[in-house]
């Protein structure tokens, strides 16, 4: 059985016979060689349309096959490490112009098979520029920028927040909501965190903790020791992000996954301890995103012609989120709540294709 396709799925059509009758077997389909010394040879009849292309590894290394415009590097499909003697399907649609199979082989440099020149109108189809772990490099930067600056600043808030709670002060709550809306506004990067992440925001622990114990009424002594410990771990996360590392295929992941989290958790009332406050960590939550899709918008300028209906369909999740500012989820009506979801669902869909197209990949 030939493995599963990985960037476009074939369209079946389904009909019923009205007699069971013998049918003639499909013609079959030419198998492009995917290697270094054969790379994209087998395409012998090009026709504009849709189409699907079996590509074989003829070759003893692992590969990677696109399918590109060999002028730009604009790649139009994709098969991600096809192993030697390994055949796999790609189905494309194709306008006019000229294509070429680009093979990236392991630990071996590209090799561009022949060019192939189809007739016909030439028509947008789905494409984009391959992004390069060099192309990420100035986005990576420019978030731990943004990362540093927030740290600084939950550092300052947690130590108000541990005063607040040791002096027994009513001002605990508005300080509690200040610091945890600092750190969820910093999505991108909880994979950078490591176990602090679960110290400082887990269900029973840090914030969450201190949260049930706030608006319960618990007694400050019983709090003073749960702000200090969460204090400490800011603090030392702090200290301890200089040496972490940020993934660069993070960054594309998170533009959909802080959105996807809120719509999970925090739309749902699922990590309200007693706050109330799940609105407004969703608009935090929506801060992050917008920290990520800023960082990123160079690389998707250009490369995704969506991108001004994601910016339209954010901003559609800011406004009602602001509208409701300050109400707690479950005084939100039911309209005005299916309302939200569906901007953040819409949102979402406009979001998921950053996270393929911002993947770095090696290029020539």
């Amino acid at each position: 059985m030939r493995e599963g396709m990985r960037v476009a799925a074939c369209a079946a059509v389904a009909g019923t016979l009205a007699s069971c009758q013998a049918l003639p077997d499909p013609a079959p389909v030419p198998a492009v060689a995917v290697s270094r010394t054969h790379c994209g040879e087998g395409w012998t009849a090009p026709h504009p349309g849709a189409q699907v292309f079996h590509l074989r590894n003829t070759g003893n290394l692992a590969a990677t096959a696109r399918l590109v415009d060999p002028r730009t590097g604009v790649v139009f499909g994709e098969v991600d490490q096809l192993g030697p003697g390994a055949e796999r399907d790609l189905s494309v649609v194709l306008g006019g112009g000229r294509y070429a199979f680009r093979c990236l082989p392991e630990a071996h440099d590209p090799v561009t098979g022949p060019t192939v020149q189809v007739a016909g109108p030439v028509v947008r189809m789905p494409s984009a520029l391959p992004v390069s772990e060099n192309d990420l490099l100035e986005p990576l930067r420019r978030y731990r920028e943004y990362v540093r600056g927030g740290l600084d600043g939950l550092v300052t808030d947690t130590e108000r927040l541990r005063s607040a709670v040791r002096a027994g002060s009513p001002q605990a709550r508005d300080w509690w909501l200040t610091a945890h809306l600092d750190y969820e506004r910093l999505g991108a990067a909880y994979g950078a965190f490591g176990d602090f992440d679960e110290a400082i925001n887990g269900e029973d622990t840090g914030f969450h903790r201190l949260e049930r114990g706030l608006w319960s009424g618990a007694d400050p002594r019983e709090l003073g020791p749960v702000a200090d410990r969460l204090a400490e771990d800011v603090a030392a996360l702090r200290a301890d992000f200089e040496q972490q590392r940020i993934d660069p295929l993070d960054l594309g992941l998170r533009a959909h996954e802080i959105l996807e989290n809120t719509l999970q958790f925090e739309l749902t009332g699922r990590n309200d301890q007693g706050s109330g406050s799940t609105l407004a960590t969703a608009r935090a939550n929506l801060d992050g995103t917008y920290a990520v899709l800023d960082v990123l918008r160079p690389l998707l300028v250009g490369r995704y012609p969506e991108l001004p209906a994601t910016d339209a369909a954010l901003q559609r999740v800011r406004d009602e989120l602001d509208r409701h500012r300050g109400t707690p989820l479950d005084a939100l009506p039911r309209r005005d709540r299916q309302r939200l979801n569906g901007f953040v669902g819409e949102a979402l869909e406009r979001l998921a294709p950053i996270a393929a197209l911002c993947e770095p990949r090696r290029t020539p």
